[in-house]
């Protein structure tokens, strides 16, 4: 078994595109649970609509980068107040309960048969990264063992990480953040201070999924095609494994978390997938395996839950509201 592999494997994924798109969809869960008290279920869903208003307007309407991006936020805030509208005056399992549903939806719709020339159904849409690629500055080379594009996407990435980490944490120092940390810890209080508690916890919900919006596309770009089934109701569970594993009331927290989710997942693969090979493990194929890892991750989590439960960078008394 070639640990050295597994190892670099594993390391590799500490600033991979997807662990980026990880990271900013986590963080967006953060605004929207770690420091807002908002359930949301649905962030699978925000991401999916920042993704395929990305490709569509790309492909269908043949606009630029920017007008693309700039799209996929557009929609993604409208979906954010269609679910928020209904809902936010509610208590939070209300909004538990249409978020997951609204993802799903989304989720069913780019599958319908008679959309196929707009969402391409089942098999997604392709080749609508030209534009992105070509405000590439990087010449064609090798760059820290990666070629151009590759070392672009990690670029723009993890820059944008860093861009949205240092508005979250400037918007929570605020005196909006601190409102709106009043709300998660007991809104009637904030209400009778004479706040608007529904309009601030539709900010959080608008500013959460526009993250996840970037965090769609982010996620899609390296693959130049976006598919339905990466957006199922398991993405969110990810998203959420990643928030608490960095802890919920941080900005960092969903970055870190993000990092550990993809080292450990590979890291256990790796393992897995070479005991298998060695002949050390014969009661398991490699289908099994990659189910395993999950299984693996999940009793590492309730670990960590019961003995860390504020996470890695959280502290307990963010863990009063939850």
């Amino acid at each position: 078994m070639d640990f050295g592999f597994i190892f670099s494997s594993a390391a590799g994924e500490l600033f991979s595109p997807t662990t980026a798109a990880y990271a900013l969809a986590a963080l967006g869960l953060a605004v929207h649970f770690g420091y807002s008290g908002l359930l949301n279920f649905g962030q699978a869903g925000f991401m999916a609509v920042g993704a395929y208003g990305f490709a569509i307007s790309t492909l269908t309407f043949g606009v630029p980068f920017f007008v693309g991006l700039l799209i996929a936020v557009v929609a993604s805030s409208i979906f954010a107040l269609l679910l928020g509208i209904p809902t936010l005056r509610l208590r939070a399992d209300y909004l538990a309960i249409v978020t997951i549903a609204a993802a799903e939806i989304v989720r069913y719709i780019v599958t319908t048969n008679q959309l196929t020339a707009v969402t391409g159904s089942a098999n997604g849409l392709a080749a609508f990264e030209g534009g992105f690629y070509a405000m590439n500055p990087f010449p064609e080379g090798s760059y820290l063992g990666m070629n151009n594009r590759d070392f672009f996407i990690r670029v723009v990435g993890w820059s944008l990480v860093a861009v949205c980490c240092l508005l979250v944490w400037l918007l929570m120092r605020s005196p909006w953040g601190r409102v709106l940390k009043g709300i998660r810890e007991d809104e009637n209080a904030v209400r009778s201070l004479g706040k608007n508690v529904y309009a601030y916890k539709m900010q959080a919900l608008i500013i959460g999924g526009v993250l996840g919006a970037l965090a769609g596309m982010v996620f899609t770009l390296p693959r130049g095609a976006v598919q339905p089934a990466n957006y199922g109701t398991e993405l969110t569970f990810f998203l959420y494994t990643c928030l608490l594993l960095g802890g919920l009331g941080t900005v960092l927290g969903p970055v870190v978390g993000a990092m550990i989710f993809w080292v450990v997942l590979s890291l256990t693969q790796g393992i897995l997938y070479g005991l298998i090979e060695s002949g050390a493990v014969t009661w398991l194929n490699t289908v099994q395996a990659g189910q395993l890892r999950y299984i693996l991750v999940g009793i590492a989590l309730m670990l960590l839950m019961i003995f860390r439960p504020q996470g890695v960078f959280g502290n307990k008394k963010e863990l009063a509201f939850a």
